[in-house]
């Protein structure tokens, strides 16, 4: 037996999810020491600290020139490196919110911080891989400790629900993907996304004693059965039907995390899988694949949050929204200009996609899913500040009331949740006008003109129900007997963090779109 030889460059990738997975077993030894009464404040921070550190080594790895490692089995590029800095800013202010959300309820264990990160590691690690097996472990290793998460408040029977519908969510993804994977092994003989690229071209060459082409329909089965389980992880429309259910039953920290941690990793290994193989099998097949996904998600996540009161269920269609204008990038990889009709679901025989323009669609989703994390972890964290343990049971705990009269009764966090409803609205000068800027100008370039139109329409509708909830901030008055809400120094450390971060990135985008062009965008095949 031949032992694989690897040096530092091979583990250098893997050293921020190294960090959080040491950290995280750090809180779960400690826990053993403390008592019921002990103070836990060190948990959440420790949680920051890790995240700091794998964040500036995954910035660090940034300029590295993109090269397989692990033998393959993961690749290292801006692409991957990008989205461990998103989890690492995502999952560190989750924590935060976490502290005084855990402390109020009598709930704050060594154990949840300790989930958040193997979480965040599966997230890091999901976006390095580069082969199947590798890719569905890391799946796994997400899901299995968010599945734990949405049930951490063991408190009436929304947690519960919530933990069931996404584990059956989970296992439903999990399964079409694995068999998908398996199919396209069974047509080439590998589960490498790079070899087994090449071997796609020469399966579906390949012709019987009639003329046919026995692998063809075996291909495409496993490519659009790994499609389905990628759409279900990113609650793409029609695959999204529990998600707001699972958003409302878990802790709200949890909620941020999974509508932006997950979220990213997800759609980084979706463009890293689709990428390597789709222009193996048939470009066109990926490209309407994801055009009728994106005009699905961005129509119906919006429409459905119209009529939303609650306002925990109102961001989960949100989240779907944005994973629908995520999708409307992820088909522009794939716009073909030449010989094309114009149509809502085609692109313009003006343009078509070059290289060039793939690098415009990379970094508009990168800076799309940043500033979508910061700004949807603000929002969940306004609503982790809002919340009381007394209400959660009765259904009233995230209701629009709940918001009304904020402005005179805490104008700091009204003014926050006024800087996140404009952000997801996409309203200038904030970090969300110019994610949309970029991902729509890059989808107009590649000739997507009339898909475009539709999410801006879409997007413009939204903007009612973000609104709606500035109205009843500084419109309606308070309920008779509202209380003001508790003051803890981590949720509003979190919301100043994130309210800074929604508009700085807004006025001065230019560092983060420097970064992103200047490591050059087209990951490592």
């Amino acid at each position: 037996m031949t032992i694989p030889e690897f040096t530092m460059a091979d583990f250098w990738p893997v050293i921020p999810a190294g960090i959080l997975t040491a950290a995280a077993i750090v809180l779960m030894i400690s826990e053993v020491f403390l008592g019921a009464a002990a103070s836990r404040t060190y948990q959440s921070l420790l949680s920051v600290l890790a995240c700091v550190l794998a964040g500036a080594v995954a910035l660090m790895n940034m300029t590295d020139t993109p090269r397989a490692v692990l033998q393959g089995y993961a690749v290292m590029d801006p692409f991957s490196s990008f989205l461990t800095l998103v989890v690492c800013v995502g999952t560190g202010l989750a924590a935060l919110l976490a502290a005084g959300f855990l402390q109020h309820r009598n709930a704050e264990r060594g154990e949840f911080y300790a989930l958040m990160l193997f979480a965040a590691a599966g997230m890091t690690l999901l976006g390095l891989s580069n082969e199947f097996i590798t890719l569905f472990v890391n799946l796994e290793v997400l899901s299995v400790a968010t599945y734990a998460l949405t049930a951490w408040l063991r408190r009436g029977s929304r947690p519960s629900e919530g933990a069931f519908k996404y584990f059956i969510l989970g296992a439903f993804a999990a399964a079409l993907m694995l068999y998908g994977a398996a199919l396209l092994y069974g047509a080439t003989g590998t589960t490498h996304l790079t070899d087994m690229a090449a071997k796609l071209r020469a399966a579906l060459a390949e012709t019987d004693a009639s003329g046919g082409h026995p692998k063809q329909m075996l291909i495409y089965a496993g490519f659009l059965l790994v499609g389905a389980g990628f759409a279900f992880k990113v609650a793409a429309v029609p695959f999204h039907m529990w998600t707001p259910d699972v958003y409302e039953g878990a802790p709200t920290p949890v909620t941020a995390l999974m509508s932006a941690g997950v979220k990213a990793a997800a759609f980084v290994a979706l463009v890293r899988v689709f990428m390597a193989l789709g222009p193996a099998v048939d470009p066109q097949l990926p490209f309407i694949a994801f055009s009728v996904l994106a005009l699905l998600t961005m129509v119906v996540g919006n429409l459905l949050a119209l009529p939303q009161r609650n306002v925990k269920r109102m961001l989960a269609y949100s989240s779907i929204a944005h994973a629908g204008y995520l999708l409307l990038g992820v088909a522009a990889l794939f716009a073909v200009g030449k010989d094309a009709k114009v149509g809502v679901l085609s692109s313009t025989p003006l343009v078509g996609i070059s290289g060039s323009m793939q690098s415009d669609v990379y970094q508009g989703i990168l800076f799309y899913l940043l500033g979508y994390t910061v700004t949807a972890i603000g929002a969940f964290g306004t609503i982790v500040a809002l919340e009381r343990r007394e209400d959660e049971t009765k259904g009233n705990a995230w209701d629009l009331d709940r918001f009304a009269g904020l402005g005179s009764r805490k104008p700091g966090w009204a003014l926050a949740m006024t800087v996140f409803m404009l952000s997801l609205g996409g309203v200038p000068p904030t970090v969300g006008f110019i994610g949309k800027v970029l991902l729509f100008r890059a989808a107009v370039d590649a000739g997507l003109l009339g898909l475009s139109i539709v999410g801006m329409l879409a997007s413009a509708a939204g903007v009612y129900y973000y609104l709606r909830v500035v109205v009843y901030m500084y419109m309606r008055p308070a309920p008779e007997g509202a209380l003001v809400p508790e003051r803890r120094w981590t949720t509003e450390l979190a919301l100043v963090a994130t309210a800074a971060g929604t508009v700085l990135f807004g006025v001065l985008p230019g560092p983060i779109t420097a970064l992103l062009q200047r490591t050059d965008m087209l990951f490592h095949r």
